[in-house]
C-alpha cells in the first residue's frame, strides 16, 4: 500500500511539474497547488474556493496535503491545463474579458462559471448574454448627490454605439446618453462597498464623469461588463477597419493605474497641503474630494519622457506649503511642477513607479490630440 501510494505521489509530481501546469488554468498565478480531479485543470489556491462552491461541476484537492488515487493521479495526466482548456476556452470571443488573479472575485467567478457550469465558449457562434449588441435592465445606480443607490434602467445599444440610463422605467427620454467610445468600466468592489460594484466613467466636455453601479447578479453585472465590452469592440471595428484584433482589444475597458489618498498643494506651491483621492487612468491623474464624487476636481495630463516630462521623489527645497504627510512626489511638467506628498514610503514608491510606466511609454497621437488637459487648472 505504501509503495502505491509513493508510485502515485511521484507520477502526480510529474504531471504537477510539466509546463503547461505552472500557472492556474483559471487566473494565471504562478505554482497552482490544487487541482480539479473531475475537471483535471491545476489551480490557485482562491480559484480553488470557487470551484468547491459549484461541486456538480469540479471536485477540487490539495496537491500538497491530499491523498490521490491511481485513477485521478491518470486523470490529471491525461487532461491537464492544455487539454482542458482546448475544451473549455474554444471560443472564448475576443472582447471577453478574462481576469487574472488580481482581478476581484466577480469577475473570476463568472469566468469560472462561465467556463464549466454555463459551458459558454465550448460552441462556435454561440448565441451569449451580452454578445446581441443590444443590452437593457435595471442597475443600480448611485445618486450624485444624496449618495443613495436607486435603481434605474440602463440601455446599451450598437446599433446607436451608445449607452443611456433613465431615472423612470416608463421615461421616454433618457437622462444621459453617451457614446460608447468614451466610456470606460472598471469594477471597484471596495470603493463602492459592494462585491458587484462596477464604476462607469466616460468623457463629458473633455472631463471624466463617474457613474457608480452594481446589481445583485454576479453574473448579471458582468454580462454588462462583457456587453460594453462587445459593443465597444464592434464599434471600434468600424472606425478603425485597418486596426488588428488584438490592437482593438487594447482599446476596450481598462482598470486604473493607480488610486488611492495623497495630499497635493496649489499652483503657488504656498497653500496647505489638501488630502484628496487620486485616480491614475493612464495619462490622466485626476483627484477628487470623495472616492465616490462624479465629477473630478481637477485633472493633469502625464506625458511621455521625450516630451519634458518625469516624476522625482521629494519636493523641491525650500516647499512653503503646511503638509501632515512627508513622503514627497514632484511631477514635472513642460509648464510646471505638482506636488503631492503620500502618507507612507511604501505609497510614496507605488505612486512613483505608476507615474513612471505611464511616463515611459511614448506618447500616440490621440495623445498628442489631448495635450491639452495639461493645461487644466489644477485648483485646491
Amino acid at each position: 500500500m505504501a509503495g502505491g501510494n509513493e508510485r502515485s505521489m511521484k507520477a502526480l509530481k510529474e504531471v504537477w511539474k510539466r509546463a503547461e501546469n505552472s500557472l492556474c488554468a483559471d487566473c494565471g498565478k504562478p505554482d497552482p497547488d490544487w487541482a480539479s480531479s473531475t475537471l483535471g485543470v491545476f489551480i490557485c489556491l482562491n480559484c480553488s474556493g470557487i470551484h468547491r462552491n459549484i461541486p456538480s461541476i469540479s471536485k477540487v484537492k490539495s496537491l500538497k496535503m491530499d491523498h490521490w488515487d491511481d485513477a485521478q493521479v491518470q486523470f490529471l495526466a491525461k487532461h491537464g491545463n492544455a487539454v482542458t482548456k482546448a475544451i473549455y476556452e474554444a471560443h472564448i470571443p475576443i472582447y471577453y474579458y478574462q481576469p487574472t488573479y488580481n482581478d476581484c472575485q466577480v469577475l473570476r467567478e463568472q469566468w469560472i462559471r462561465a467556463k464549466y457550469e454555463r459551458k459558454e465558449f465550448t460552441e462556435p457562434g454561440k448565441q451569449l448574454p451580452y454578445s446581441d449588441g443590444v443590452k437593457e435592465g435595471i442597475l443600480w445606480k448611485r445618486g450624485r448627490d444624496n449618495g443613495q443607490f436607486l435603481p434605474r434602467k440602463f440601455l446599451l445599444s450598437e446599433r446607436e454605439g451608445c449607452l443611456k440610463y433613465f431615472t423612470k422605467q416608463d421615461a421616454k427620454e433618457p437622462k444621459i446618453s453617451v457614446k460608447i467610445d468614451v466610456i470606460n468600466a472598471t469594477f471597484q468592489p471596495e470603493k463602492i462597498g459592494n462585491p458587484n460594484g462596477l464604476q462607469i466613467t466616460y468623457l463629458k466636455d473633455n472631463k471624466t464623469r463617474n457613474i457608480f453601479v452594481y446589481h445583485e447578479s454576479g453574473k448579471e453585472v458582468v454580462d454588462w461588463f462583457n456587453a460594453i465590452r462587445s459593443v465597444q469592440f464592434h464599434y471600434l471595428k468600424v472606425a478603425f477597419p485597418i486596426a488588428s484584433d488584438n490592437e482593438i482589444k487594447n482599446r476596450l475597458t481598462r482598470n486604473f493605474l493607480k488610486e488611492g489618498y495623497m495630499e497635493k498643494t496649489g499652483p503657488k506651491q504656498r497653500e496647505a497641503f489638501k488630502k484628496r483621492w487620486f485616480t491614475l487612468d493612464h495619462r490622466r491623474l485626476m483627484y477628487f474630494k470623495d472616492p465616490l464624487d462624479a465629477f473630478a476636481k481637477g485633472e493633469v495630463f502625464v506625458g511621455s519622457g521625450e516630451n519634458g516630462y518625469r516624476v522625482q521623489k521629494g519636493l523641491p527645497s525650500g516647499t512653503q506649503g503646511n503638509f501632515s504627510w512627508h513622503y514627497g512626489i514632484t511631477i514635472v511638467t513642460p509648464d510646471r511642477e505638482y506636488l503631492f506628498t503620500c502618507e507612507t514610503e511604501s505609497d510614496q514608491l507605488e505612486w512613483i513607479r505608476a507615474f513612471t510606466s505611464v511616463i515611459n511609454q511614448a506618447m500616440t497621437p490621440q495623445e498628442y490630440a489631448s495635450k491639452c488637459l495639461d493645461a487644466v487648472s489644477f485648483p485646491s
